[in-house]
């Protein structure tokens, strides 16, 4: 039985009322932003020539957990670089740290076609003393939006990567608390 005073009209007019507000709220969730995700830096208080190789291929394995993860998730959609490589490539050369360049990253994700950029690096202090931190940047604000740091002791493929896990289990889970967290 309806409710006294309303009749089949409003009803209906009340349910296509709410299915559009549905349908126009429901792609800002589908769809998670765009993210092109920047090599890591490398931070080194006392540089070791005999270590070189592995800390590269650590940089290199924890960005690829990062954007493999947050992209699994679903928190963004991890685009590559594309035709923005030559770009990213120039400022490589000519910036030792990018992340350290907030016009660089932008520059970057415009030529991307992202709306987010990811800058990454480790801090190694000493074979014991590392952090991994990562910084969202948002292209069109030129804003950063999201900082994120983990500290992991022992400078080992292990330590690093439960480092890098961690920081994506909370990027994420702190998204499904937050919708807006990291955007």
């Amino acid at each position: 039985m309806m409710a006294r005073g309303m009749g089949l009209r409003s009803v209906c007019g009340c349910i296509v009322g709410l299915l559009i507000t549905c349908a126009s709220i429901l792609p800002a969730w589908a769809e998670p932003p765009t993210l092109v995700v920047l090599d890591f830096d490398l931070l080194e208080d006392h540089p070791d020539p005999a270590q070189a190789a592995d800390l590269q291929r650590r940089l290199a394995r924890v960005r690829d957990m990062f954007a493999d993860g947050v992209a699994a998730a679903g928190v963004y959609r991890v685009i590559g670089l594309g035709a923005a490589q030559p770009v990213h490539d120039g400022y490589r050369r000519q910036i030792q740290n990018v992340h350290r360049c907030g016009y660089c990253q932008v520059e970057i994700g415009k030529a991307a076609g992202a709306r987010l950029t990811a800058a990454g690096w480790v801090q190694k202090v000493s074979n014991l003393i590392l952090n991994i931190n990562v910084e969202i940047r948002d292209v069109e604000a030129d804003r950063v939006v999201l900082t994120k740091s983990v500290d992991i002791r022992s400078n080992t493929d292990q330590s690093w990567e439960r480092g890098m896990r961690f920081l994506v289990r909370d990027i994420v889970e702190r998204r499904a608390a937050n919708p807006d967290y990291g955007q």
